[in-house]
């Protein structure tokens, strides 16, 4: 449904009486090492958000007085964790149809790199875009972002990759475009972060002329994206059977010179040097790094780029390898974590479960797992100095979660505990009886 014209202004709102509040207050720089864990939380704690910003944040007795004076609506949070909405920094959100005949094939045990082969993979999905009508593509990523702002998401960022040649990939700019502004059924309530991943896979028809696409992408689809401001990111699959590192640094440099911040797909399915290029190129972040070195995480601990770890693909695909989180955090990198949505290696939307997955699979503490998809995702975004953390002057982007202690979030795995989402000062999803909102 729209959202109802009474909630587009927003109003004052006073949460009031969290059984624990986290705030992830502190210095302006991205979680590294043991400080990956502080939550900064404050039980019995109170945030008072007005005009879509955080005017105070402190004990909810601290708070009361002004509340009554900007007659804010009370949110009654006894028993429940207040937190930071959740940044979901690598997803591929517009797509068209799905892959279950891919999941079902790997099922019967084939790889992944056979199942390309005979017609499926990037490539299927590609023909379906292709086919569809940007409306039909818009509904179904709307009817998505409901589903994350349901599961307490407030920012995602989002990758084209699915066009695999220049027409198709400006339609899905086009479309992330309106999906973040004004769509028919007026707009989405989720922040949208635009990247254009034109270096996905190699299409069918540029079989023996690589160059020949690289070109197009660099000569054409980036400055197009570049002058009209529909990406602010560039990215590139840099592994077996995508792209090589040489092709990579051709397309990202070419996309940073014209004012595109380079962020890459890297080590995911064998180790290329994609990390290395990523730190060369002082990208924003690089994603997956399932096959690192020990000699790379050291790297990235020395450096600005932030270490997005995508478990739900490993777990989506059958995986037993995960990306080296601990050694990561031990060593000083930035980790984030992020759901890499998308229909043939990660069909999962909900953070909880990825929270869940980085616990018990890569061994990362519950409280390092909220900071790394919340705070962390948000410097991956370049976004840190306006979301991630609940402190004053912040955008209010907010979660309720229906628990007493933050842990159980990734403890009661596959659960969605969100009861209520509040992107820049307003309710736009609430289980919550009385809350009004937008659409959810």
């Amino acid at each position: 449904m729209s959202v109802p014209e009474s909630s587009r202004n927003p109003a004052a709102l006073f949460f009031r009486d969290a059984e624990q509040l986290l705030t992830l207050a502190g210095r302006s720089v991205p979680r590294r090492g043991a400080d990956l864990g502080e939550l900064g939380i404050m039980p019995g704690g109170g945030l008072l958000a007005v005009g879509g910003k955080i005017a105070a944040v402190g004990r909810t007795s601290e708070l009361e007085s002004a509340a009554r004076q900007l007659k804010a609506h009370s949110i009654d949070c006894s028993g429940r964790v207040v937190m930071p909405g959740f940044v979901d920094s690598h997803t591929h959100l517009v797509f068209a149809g799905s892959r279950v005949e891919d999941y079902v094939r790997r099922l019967g045990g084939a790889t992944y790199d056979e199942i390309a082969q005979a017609g499926g993979g990037i490539r299927l999905t590609a023909r379906l875009v292709a086919e569809a009508s940007p409306r039909a593509l818009g509904l179904q990523a709307l009817a998505f972002l409901d589903q994350f702002a349901a599961c307490g998401t407030t920012t995602v960022e989002v990758k084209t990759g699915y066009g695999l040649e220049v027409e198709n990939e400006i339609k899905l700019l086009r479309i992330i475009h309106q999906l973040g502004g004004d769509w028919d059924r007026g707009g989405t309530n989720v922040e949208l972060v635009p990247t254009l991943l034109a270096a996905h896979a190699l299409p069918a028809a540029f079989e023996r002329r690589r160059e020949d696409y690289l070109d197009a992408v660099i000569g054409r689809l980036i400055p197009f994206a570049a002058r009209r401001r529909l990406a602010r990111f560039i990215d590139c699959f840099c592994d077996r059977g995508a792209f090589g590192v040489g092709e990579c640094r051709r397309v990202l440099s070419a996309g940073a010179a014209l004012g595109l911040v380079p962020r890459i797909h890297a080590e995911q399915l064998t180790r290329t040097g994609g990390t290395r290029l990523a730190l060369e190129l002082h990208a924003a972040s690089a994603d997956h790094l399932d096959y690192l070195s020990a000699a790379d995480v050291r790297a990235l601990a020395r450096s600005q780029t932030a270490a997005t770890l995508l478990p739900g693909s490993n777990f989506h695909l059958g995986i037993r390898r995960y990306a080296p989180a601990r050694r990561l955090i031990d060593a000083g990198a930035a980790v984030a974590l992020a759901t890499d949505f998308n229909p043939g290696t990660s069909p999962t939307l909900n953070m909880q479960f990825i929270l869940s997955l980085a616990c018990d699979a890569m061994h990362l503490t519950p409280a390092e797992a909220i900071c790394a998809a919340t705070l962390n995702a948000a410097y991956a975004l370049l976004l840190g100095e306006r979301i991630g953390s609940l402190e004053a002057g912040k955008q209010a982007d907010l979660i309720v979660m229906d628990l007493d202690d933050y842990r159980k979030i990734p403890y009661y795995f596959a659960w969605n505990h969100c009861v209520m989402t509040v992107k820049k000062g307003r309710i736009i999803y609430s289980r919550l009886n009385g809350a009004k909102g937008g659409r959810g």
